[in-house]
C-alpha cells in the first residue's frame, strides 16, 4: 500500500532529522554550522536535483503530465493564497500564521519522497509545485511579510531555483543531454539534496527549546490548518475535479501534487519572518510541529486520496 511505503521513506528521513539533531545535542557541531550545509544546498544540490530531474526523454506523456502538473499547482497554490487571506479574515490569522498555513516544503522534503518511492524519472513533476511556488511566495508571501505590496522581479528571476529550472525545461525540450561524466557529477550532486535537508533540520531543531512551543497558544490552530484543512482542500480537489484524468499518469501525478500540498510549512517562511523582523521565532515553532507531524498526516491524506 502506498500510504505505508510513504510512511517508512518519512520515517526514514525523521531518521536523518534525528542524526543532526543528535549531532547537536552531542557538542559535535552548533546549530548555527547548518547555515554553511544550507547554502551547499542552495546553490548546488537543489539546482542539481532539478536540472537532473529534467534530463529526460520528451515524450507526449512526459510533456502533458508536466503542463498536469504545474496547472494542478497553479490551481491549488492559489486556492491556498485565498484560504490563507479567508483565515486571516475569520480567525485573525496575522501574516506569519497565513504565510506558514499557504506555504509548504514542496522542494526538500517531496523531492527525496518522490524519488524514494516512484524513481528519480518522477522528479520532473515535483518541479512544477515548485516553479510556481516559488514565483508566488516571492511575490504574495514577501508582501505579506514586509506588509508591503508589489512585486519582487529580480528576487524572481535570480532564485538559483528558478534558474535551474529554466535551465532544465530549456534541456528538456531541445533535447540537449549532459556527456555522461557531467551527468553521472550532476545527478550525484543531486541525489544528495534528501540527506543534506534532513541533516540541516535536525541541527537546527538541536538548536530550539521545545519547552518554547507551548508558549504560542494559537500553534495548534495553524498546524492544524497546515496538516489537514488546507490539504483535505487539495485532496478534494484532486478527487473529484476530474482534471488528472486527462493524462494516463494522472493518479501518480496527483499522489506527488498532494505530497507537495500536504507538506510541512516552507522554511522559506522562517528565513523571511526573520529578515523581515516578523517574530521568527513563533515560524520556527510552527515549522518545527509541522515537521514532527507530518510523518502521521501526509501518508493519511494520502491513503484518503487512493480510496
Amino acid at each position: 500500500m502506498l500510504s505505508l511505503l510513504l510512511a517508512q521513506k518519512i520515517f526514514s528521513l525523521f531518521l536523518m532529522i534525528t542524526m543532526g539533531f543528535a549531532l547537536v545535542k552531542s557538542g559535535a557541531v552548533k546549530p548555527a554550522d547548518s547555515l554553511g550545509i544550507s547554502k551547499v544546498v542552495l546553490y548546488i544540490v537543489s539546482p542539481c536535483c532539478v536540472i537532473a530531474a529534467f534530463q529526460v526523454d520528451l515524450t507526449d506523456q512526459v510533456r502533458d503530465g508536466f503542463l498536469l502538473a504545474l496547472a494542478c499547482a497553479a490551481l491549488i497554490q492559489t486556492g491556498f493564497i485565498v484560504l490563507a487571506w479567508l483565515l486571516g479574515k475569520v480567525l485573525k490569522f496575522d501574516p506569519v500564521e497565513q504565510a506558514s498555513a499557504a506555504y509548504s516544503n514542496a522542494g526538500n522534503l517531496i523531492i527525496p519522497l518522490v524519488a524514494g518511492i516512484f524513481g528519480q524519472d518522477w522528479v520532473i513533476y515535483c518541479t512544477a509545485f515548485m516553479v510556481f511556488q516559488t514565483i508566488a511566495i516571492w511575490t504574495h508571501g514577501r508582501s505579506l511579510l514586509m506588509g508591503l505590496h508589489g512585486v519582487n522581479v529580480r528576487a524572481i528571476v535570480t532564485n538559483v531555483n528558478i534558474i535551474a529550472i529554466a535551465c532544465g525545461v530549456v534541456l528538456f525540450f531541445t533535447g540537449l543531454r549532459f556527456p555522461a561524466p557531467v551527468a553521472d557529477a550532476v545527478s550525484g550532486i543531486g541525489n544528495m539534496i534528501g540527506p543534506l535537508s534532513m541533516l540541516i533540520i535536525g541541527m537546527v531543531m538541536g538548536g530550539i527549546d521545545f519547552k518554547t512551543l507551548f508558549a504560542f497558544k494559537r500553534l495548534p490552530l495553524v498546524v492544524a490548518a497546515r496538516l489537514l484543512a488546507f490539504p483535505l482542500a487539495a485532496l478534494a480537489f484532486l478527487k473529484f475535479s476530474g482534471i488528472t484524468a486527462v493524462s494516463p499518469i494522472g493518479d501518480t501525478i496527483a499522489v506527488i501534487v498532494l505530497l507537495a500540498a500536504a507538506a510541512p510549512s516552507a522554511s522559506t517562511v522562517s528565513q523571511m519572518a526573520q529578515i523581515y523582523h516578523r517574530n521568527a521565532e513563533y515560524a520556527n515553532a510552527i515549522n518545527v510541529t509541522t515537521i514532527l507531524l507530518c510523518i502521521v498526516t501526509m501518508p493519511v491524506m494520502v491513503g484518503i486520496l487512493q480510496m
